[in-house]
């Protein structure tokens, strides 16, 4: 792989294939660290050094702000812990919003986004399709002890918010995103950036499956801004297991600080 994408290469020489003959590792070298000659050897074996037994390696794009993000403090919405039972899954966690309550004011911003695999252990404990991360978020219809959603179009938070990185999205349009991990990109195609096709009352793909397992695993999300204060209770229909595992959050919105 060349990278990312074509604006995001990686470095030359990053695999085997790149370097051909002029290999940039040898056995055992030796590292001039004194200065005079006689150095230290580095424990390696050229036969070993490439494998990999756990893959623990990451790529993520830092993104530059847009215009309506400027000044203003983003908070980080997203979701830790993987598939499976605390058991199964020690010494991580089962799934859970991150951070879990969040404090911001009406001049803040808050990033709803997450990241998953269909690659995960087979037979873990979850709920949809095995090996599979699923994660979505609906405003609850009471307070934090209800696990119940709002009928998306009744829920009250579509009045007040607004996506910065779609300014022309809806409440609704956000909250159907939102619900669906992305696999609708809002209500209907009225909005200008979502296109019918893709949309909740467009959709031309099959439909949704219940638990998700046809959503995408990982999603980008909105930048999101409260128009004014209040406080919204929201959960993830698919891993809220009411019996054992809570995948539940608050955010409280105040006014903005005094400039004093």
């Amino acid at each position: 792989s060349s990278g990312i994408n074509a604006e995001w290469p990686l470095r030359p020489g990053t695999f085997a294939d790149q370097n051909g003959d002029n290999s940039p590792i040898t056995n055992n070298p030796v590292v001039n660290v004194f200065g005079n000659g006689k150095g230290l050897a580095l424990a390696i074996n050229t036969a070993q050094f490439g494998r990999t037994f756990q893959d623990r390696s990451h790529i993520f794009q830092v993104l530059p702000r847009l215009p309506g993000m400027a000044g203003r403090k983003i908070h980080n919405l997203n979701v830790r812990g993987q598939r499976g039972n605390i058991v199964q899954n020690y010494p991580s966690v089962e799934y859970d919003f991150v951070p879990d309550k969040i404090t911001m004011t009406t001049d803040d911003l808050v990033h709803v986004q997450w990241a998953g695999i269909n690659t995960n252990v087979p037979g873990r404990a979850g709920e949809g399709k095995d090996q599979t991360d699923r994660n979505n978020l609906l405003e609850m219809s009471g307070d934090p002890d209800t696990s119940y959603p709002f009928n998306l179009a009744d829920a009250p938070w579509i009045k007040n918010i607004a996506s910065v990185t779609e300014p022309k999205a809806s409440g609704l349009d956000i909250a159907v995103a939102l619900a669906s991990s992305g696999y609708f990109c809002g209500k209907d195609g009225s909005s200008g950036t979502c296109p019918a096709g893709l949309s909740l009352d467009g959709n031309t793909r099959e439909d949704l499956q219940k638990q998700l397992d046809n959503a995408p695993a990982s999603y980008f999300g909105h930048v999101i801004r409260f128009k004014a204060p209040g406080q919204v209770y929201y959960l993830c229909t698919r891993n809220n297991n009411f019996t054992n595992r809570s995948q539940k959050g608050m955010i409280y919105i105040t006014p903005p600080k005094s400039k004093n």
